[in-house]
């Protein structure tokens, strides 16, 4: 068990004497809030948040942050209040155990969707302050320690949601080596088969390894001697976790993982850094493929070091990391590493800091996007990226993940980019925007200003960013077409019912909606929008809601009356096509209504009014929602053409299709499609896709297809 004075040595040369006395404060405040609670190894309860606090000062974070460690659990497990916190360190400190606390207070529901809102919590506290994400990954660090005290479901259960979320979070905020404890300690309690397995290959081999490591390191560290190059040198043996995920991902054997045995050399300047890498493959052969630079281009994280792979004299590979000391201490600590908040607001920095830019993604994405798989999807995309550096003409590095598309890569560049996308030149060659990009492609994005999003775009981005900035031009489109449709609506409406002029100002309408309506309005365009998008329908009933004292104005019934009547009790109010009413009108595929014959109108969520024959199935067996039925008219401006079908049967004889296709043709109908279908008895069906001008063109080619001696019927369908 650690000892709180251990803490205090570690913090000592960097804390002032106040801040040891605040720590000691809270020291105190938890020991008495925990007094008597054990932990199931049988250990005094407050052995833990002195472990959590203890990592956190190997970290060397500032005393706010270990005060709040050393408190982290007494809202969760004591009678301590927030408001006890806050009275006695203050509103900061507070704040953060209370975002730990939050993020523990997950109920248990379906996997999924417990996931989806521990993540969800995680990252609105990481917005907040994201030191409290320093707190919870120390604490899972220590939970996973002591996990062998748990049942085995409980033991799995927090091993698994360690390695879908918490080392993912570690990994993208660059923090190198609590993702690897994180791993290393969840992965013999998730898979234990693998674990065991891989332990098996690698512990004959460790002794050998250990001593061809021990030699090389001492080859190195005379080569850089005599080359004037300060290093240390450090070797390690591949992880068992890191080797089981490599042979998963890249499908090879133990035997291919080039990286078992690896070597870091730190040094003092990034020239001493490409210095000796030039020295290295002067004296062994690299293998050219496992180059990689993350100096010049840093991983998303920001993790900078040179990767290369050498063969020595006796055949053995080495993976040789080159580094500053700058560099790792990033790549150990990530952003903890130079994050320091005496002078500066968290909430800043976490705007300013480009490894958090996902983090920023992420909070607009759950916005937007409430379902927990969903969410998920985006968020496993986001955390976990395998990643492709593509480049812009100017050579500046956009990354993404792998399968990023260069509709993708235009959103990276800029948003406004990505929304008007026309094409894309890579690799000085035209490409379409749904190319899959690779790395090392130079990628030119074509822009229009008439070029704007379209749905099927969702289907050719990866990225939760740009899927995010296409929803959101969609949505803002429709919204405005929807409002347009919706004032339209409303205005006829209105002076159907002849409402007054002073009940329809802003003022006095919007203070009836907001009685009768179960949503908040900001302005009458929510309204509007609602009334386009077939969320509220403006019938005798809204309307005696709305307006208890006026009677409605009744109009002529006309050719319909019977049929609205039966299914939607309201009276005819026709609604022409003219102008914008037709952007969010379209006509149902199930009956294909064409120009000329009766129709209802149906509100449809999200697009509008949705036309349908009389004669439509959906609508005879009244299937459809009443309440959601208008009333509407063709206007002769619709422009049409339409689409039908047609089911011909007829005797089998050769030439029938040329001479229904003769008759069709006569009277200027288009064929869109057609098929024929012959059987045993000599009868023929024929289906066609026609493309006509209204109801009277098709009821003529209907009579002149009759008329052939051969046709037994033909019907619509």
């Amino acid at each position: 068990m650690i000892r709180f004075d251990d803490i205090l040595e570690k913090v000592a040369p960097s804390y002032s004497e106040k801040d040891i006395n605040f720590l000691k404060k809270a020291y105190v405040f938890a020991a008495r809030a925990h007094k008597g609670q054990t932990r199931r190894s049988g250990e005094p309860y407050l052995s833990h948040p002195l472990e959590v606090a203890d990592m956190l000062a190997d970290m060397k974070l500032d005393k706010t942050t270990l005060v709040a460690a050393v408190l982290h659990d007494v809202l969760e497990d004591t009678d301590i209040t927030p408001a006890e916190l806050r009275e006695n360190f203050g509103q900061e400190v507070a704040d953060l155990v209370e975002g730990v606390t939050k993020i523990s207070r997950v109920q248990e529901t379906s996997p999924e969707v417990r996931q989806a809102e521990t993540i969800r919590k995680i990252i609105l506290a990481m917005i907040d302050d994201l030191r409290v994400i320093f707190i919870k990954l120390a604490d899972r660090i220590h939970n996973l320690k002591t996990l062998k005290f748990l049942d085995e479901d409980k033991q799995r259960q927090i091993a698994k949601e360690t390695l879908e979320i918490y080392a993912p979070i570690a990994n993208r905020l660059g923090m190198g080596r609590i993702k690897a404890e994180l791993e290393d300690l969840s992965f013999r309690y998730v898979n234990p088969e693998a674990y065991f397995q891989i332990a098996a290959l690698v512990d004959p081999q460790r002794q050998r390894a250990e001593h061809h490591l021990k030699k090389f390191r001492a080859e190195l560290e005379t080569l850089m001697r005599e080359n004037n190059i300060p290093a240390e040198i450090h070797y390690r043996i591949k992880r068992l976790y890191s080797i089981h995920d490599k042979m998963k991902k890249q499908e090879v054997s133990f035997d291919e993982v080039y990286d078992f045995m690896a070597l870091r050399i730190i040094t003092d300047t990034v020239k001493n850094c490409y210095a000796a890498l030039g020295i290295i493959h002067q004296k062994w052969p690299p293998l050219p493929q496992r180059f990689r630079d993350f100096i010049a281009v840093p991983k998303p994280n920001l993790y900078q070091a040179l990767h290369t792979t050498v063969i020595t004299e006796d055949k053995q590979t080495f993976e040789i990391q080159i580094r500053t000391q700058d560099m790792h201490s990033l790549a150990e600590n990530g952003i903890a590493a130079h994050w320091r908040y005496k002078d500066q607001d968290p909430s800043n920095i976490i705007k300013e800091d480009r490894r958090l830019e996902w983090l920023r993604e992420m909070v607009e994405l759950y916005k937007e996007q409430r379902s927990p798989r969903q969410f998920l999807k985006s968020l496993k995309t986001d955390l976990i990226p395998e990643e492709v550096y593509a480049f812009t003409p100017k050579g500046k590095v956009i990354t993404l993940p792998l399968g990023g598309s260069a509709l993708d890569f235009a959103f990276k560049v800029h948003s406004e980019i990505g929304l008007h996308a026309a094409g894309a030149i890579i690799n000085n060659k035209h490409a379409p925007l749904r190319t899959i990009l690779k790395t090392g492609d130079i990628v030119e994005i074509l822009t229009s200003p008439d070029k704007t999003p379209q749905r099927p775009w969702l289907n050719i981005v990866f990225t939760s960013g740009a899927r995010h900035q296409i929803k959101r031009w969609l949505n803002q489109q429709e919204k405005i077409k929807s409002t347009a449709l919706g004032k339209k609506i409303w205005e006829r409406e209105a002076r159907k019912h002849g409402l007054s002029a002073e009940l329809l100002k802003e003022g006095s309408l919007l203070s009836r909606l907001t009685r009768v309506l179960p949503v908040k309005l900001r302005g009458l365009d929510d309204f509007y929008a609602l009334i386009g998008l077939g969320k509220i329908v403006i019938n005798k009933k809204f309307m005696s809601r709305l307006v208890p004292a006026t009677e409605a104005v009744e109009k002529k019934q006309a050719l319909l009356s019977k049929l609205m009547d039966k299914v939607s009790r309201r009276p005819r109010a026709p609604l022409k096509s003219q102008g914008a009413s037709w952007e969010l009108v379209s006509l149902a595929r199930c009956c294909s209504p064409i120009l000329g014959e009766p129709i209802v109108g149906y509100m449809t969520s999200g697009k509008g009014i949705t036309i349908h024959s009389t004669r439509c199935s959906l609508v005879l067996r009244e299937v459809l929602d009443s309440e959601r039925m208008v009333e509407i008219s063709w206007d002769a401006s619709h422009p049409g053409p339409f689409k039908s079908r047609l089911l011909i049967k007829s005797v089998d004889t050769p030439g029938l299709l040329a001479r229904v296709a003769t008759a069709i043709a006569q009277l200027e109908g288009n064929i869109i499609k057609a098929e024929v279908m012959t059987s045993a008895d000599k009868k023929a069906q024929i289906k066609l896709s026609l493309g006509i001008r209204d109801i009277k063109h098709l009821e003529a080619i209907i009579k002149k297809i009759s008329a052939i001696k051969e046709i037994l019927s033909v019907e619509r369908t």
